[in-house]
């Protein structure tokens, strides 16, 4: 059976800027085959767009917990998209 395709919106909130998390979640997500982005946002959170397969994507939420060393995530949100469109690769987009 395949793998069925899925987009998720993922708000990643604790210690998460200034330990290297963006460019780690892009290492990670290439790894898996994701395509999608990764940002910054102004309360100190990160914000990810994860599509891919839904083992992929479920594979990197839960690495999301995790994270690099210096990382402290308390809170994920996770909302699911209708659309799974994303560029071809996976970016750091601010």
């Amino acid at each position: 059976m395949k793998d069925r395709r899925r987009a998720v919106r993922a708000r990643v909130h604790g210690k998460v800027q200034g330990v290297g998390y963006r460019i780690w979640t892009r290492g990670e997500a290439t790894g898996l085959g994701l395509m999608g982005w990764v940002r910054n946002e102004r309360d100190g959170s990160v914000t990810a767009w994860l599509t891919g397969t839904d083992t992929a994507v479920s594979a990197m939420i839960e690495r999301l917990w995790h994270g690099p060393p210096g990382a402290a995530v308390h809170q994920i949100d996770i909302e699911e998209l209708e659309s799974w469109i994303a560029p071809g690769d996976f970016r750091v987009v601010a």
